[in-house]
C-alpha cells in the first residue's frame, strides 16, 4: 500500500448555501493526497457558489436522485483508495484526514469513524459529541436502537464497496445506517475519539425537515438488521 494513498472526498450538493464552506474545508486539507468530488444533484439554486473551485475540484452534474445515489455517483467517479463523506452544508476541521488516516494505518483499519462538533448557521461551534461506548458489545448495543455514527466523519477503504456494495438508493434518509450494518457483518469500525468535523444544526437541514420518514425508515433497517446485530453482541458476550 503505498505511505500517502490517495482519498476521494465526494460532496453530494443539492440547492445547499454553504457549498463553498465545505469544498473550502476540503481543500484545506493538511494532507495532500486529496481529490474532492463535487457530486451536483440536480441543484437549481447556489451552483455560482462552486464557480471559484471549478479548477481545483472534480464537479459533476446528474439528474436529482437524493444523497445515496449523489454518493454513489461519486465514488464510482472516484480513483482513490480511500473515500470520506462531507455533506455540502458541513466542515472538516484541516487536520481531519490527516489524523484520520494515520489513525486507521496505526491499528490496520478499513473503516472508521470520530467524535465531531456542532456548530451553528453562522458556523460557531455551539457543542461536541463522543461516543458513549467504550467496548464493541456496547455499541452494538447503540446500533440496536439509533445511529451514532456521523456519516461525514467516516472514512473507508474502497474494498469495502467492491465486499458489501454501495449505499442503497431505496433508502433516501438511512442509506447510512444501513450500509454501517452490512458494513459490520464483514468489518470492524473503529472509532476515534477526536472531533474532526463541524456537523451544522440549521433550519433547512434534512434531517429536521423529514424527522418522521427517517424513524419510519430506521424502524425498517433495524427490523432487517436486527438479528445480525444481535448475534454480534452475543458473540462479544461469549468473549467477555
Amino acid at each position: 500500500m503505498s505511505a500517502q494513498p490517495k482519498v476521494s472526498i465526494v460532496i453530494p450538493f443539492y440547492n445547499c448555501e454553504y457549498i463553498d464552506q465545505a469544498i473550502a474545508s476540503a481543500l484545506a486539507q493538511t494532507y495532500k493526497n486529496i481529490e474532492v468530488i463535487v457530486v451536483d444533484d440536480g441543484s437549481t439554486q447556489y451552483q455560482h457558489l462552486l464557480e471559484p473551485y471549478k479548477d481545483k475540484i472534480r464537479y459533476f452534474y446528474k439528474p436529482n436522485g437524493g444523497t445515496a445515489s449523489a454518493l454513489n455517483y461519486g465514488i464510482a467517479k472516484s480513483t482513490g483508495q480511500y473515500f470520506a463523506w462531507l455533506s455540502a452544508d458541513d466542515r472538516y476541521v484541516p487536520e481531519k484526514v490527516e489524523r484520520q488516516l494515520a489513525f486507521m494505518n496505526k491499528v490496520g483499519s478499513i473503516a472508521s469513524h470520530t467524535a465531531y462538533y456542532y456548530i451553528n448557521a453562522a458556523g460557531g461551534r455551539t457543542g461536541e459529541i463522543h461516543a458513549n461506548y467504550t467496548t464493541k458489545k456496547e455499541f452494538y448495543e447503540t446500533l440496536l436502537s439509533g445511529c451514532p455514527i456521523n456519516g461525514c466523519s467516516v472514512m473507508l477503504h474502497m474494498y469495502i464497496f467492491e465486499r458489501i456494495g454501495m449505499f442503497d438508493e431505496q433508502r433516501r434518509y438511512t442509506h447510512d445506517y444501513d450500509l454501517w450494518l452490512r458494513l459490520l457483518q464483514h468489518f470492524d469500525f473503529h472509532y476515534l475519539d477526536e472531533s474532526l468535523l463541524e456537523y451544522r444544526v440549521h433550519g433547512t437541514m434534512g434531517t429536521l425537515n423529514h424527522w418522521d420518514e427517517i424513524q419510519q425508515d430506521m424502524l425498517v433497517i433495524q427490523s432487517k438488521y436486527g438479528n445480525s446485530l444481535r448475534t454480534l453482541i452475543e458473540k462479544e458476550r461469549g468473549q467477555g
